[in-house]
């Protein structure tokens, strides 16, 4: 299968292009930032560029990873979160409705309010608690309306990257450390399930071969705190003279309100039997091995 790739020079990309590569498909990558070879310029937010570009290339499906993933950014700038997010996925939804090719969306566990106390599934009513959830939200919409091949999948804390490509919580612990910290602050009040880019990736190419169109949650099992997260990183490195403490997220007031829980689970996945994500523990592990062991 031919795909076109938006966002391929984000974290999810950069792992999502190997993937996609191993199952023999031939890919596509586009992004508006070209600095790393083979990836043609592509903003999804230019209706006329992107139709031009699926014209030239002829794919069998878009799969649409390009994002405001700044939640802060988007509620401060919320013209700007609902221009990415929500009309550039209307944008492929009419390319892919003109041209008769599948989609691929993905979403995010921030369309949840977070006040369930056990994990969302993809049965539970979404309600965002913040704009760059909406604009998500709003993007599944409007897939869901437009198209009929489609596969709309949800992650949830994004851990993958490495080096100039992780922008999260995970590396700029990291980064912390290497500075010379002496504390590390985790928030251990807001739980979610860690979805590690390599992970997320090798499920999501199994999932296009299925067929099995709709919605889908796609997280790592199980859910924590990003204390939990940094605690994990702490024994796995063997880190001492740095204290890890737990904190309230009052101790990090924000522009953009959190969700306390944006946990799920991966309903769909299971009942299909088609679930290849492994326990948050074990893909943090080696994420962690991978990328911050010396």
């Amino acid at each position: 299968m031919k795909i076109l790739l938006t966002g391929s020079a984000g974290m999810l990309g950069s792992a999502m292009r190997p993937a996609l590569k191993a199952k023999g498909h031939t890919v596509i990558s586009t992004d508006i930032n070209t600095e790393e070879a083979g990836i043609e310029y592509l903003d999804v937010r230019d209706h006329a560029a992107l139709s031009a570009m699926a014209e030239k290339t002829k794919p069998d499906m878009i799969m649409h990873l390009a994002a405001e993933t700044d939640v802060d950014k988007c509620e401060v700038e919320i013209e700007h979160a609902y221009r990415t997010n929500t009309l550039g996925t209307q944008n492929i939804a009419y390319v892919c409705r003109k041209m008769d090719l599948e989609m691929v969306y993905i979403s995010t566990a921030g369309v949840f309010y977070g006040d369930k106390n056990e994990p969302y599934t993809e049965f539970d009513v979404p309600r965002p608690a913040n704009m760059y959830g909406d604009s998500k939200l709003q993007g599944e919409k409007i897939v869901q309306q437009l198209l009929t091949r489609y596969y709309i999948c949800r992650a949830g804390w994004m851990i993958g990257g490495g080096g100039n490509k992780d922008k999260k919580f995970l590396n700029k612990i990291m980064q912390q450390i290497q500075k010379g910290a002496k504390e590390i602050k985790a928030v251990n009040d807001k739980f979610g399930s860690p979805t590690y880019t390599v992970d997320f990736s090798k499920c999501m190419a199994n999932l296009i071969e299925t067929g099995f169109h709709g919605l889908y949650h796609m997280g790592n099992i199980g859910s924590c705190s990003r204390f939990d997260i940094a605690k994990k990183a702490f024994d796995i490195l063997g880190i001492t003279g740095v204290k890890l403490t737990p904190v309230s997220s009052a101790v990090f007031p924000l522009p953009a309100q959190r969700a306390r829980s944006e946990a799920m689970t991966d309903c769909m996945l299971n009942l299909r039997g088609i679930n290849l994500m492994r326990p948050w523990e074990d893909a943090v592990a080696d994420y962690i091995r991978s990328s911050f062991a010396k």
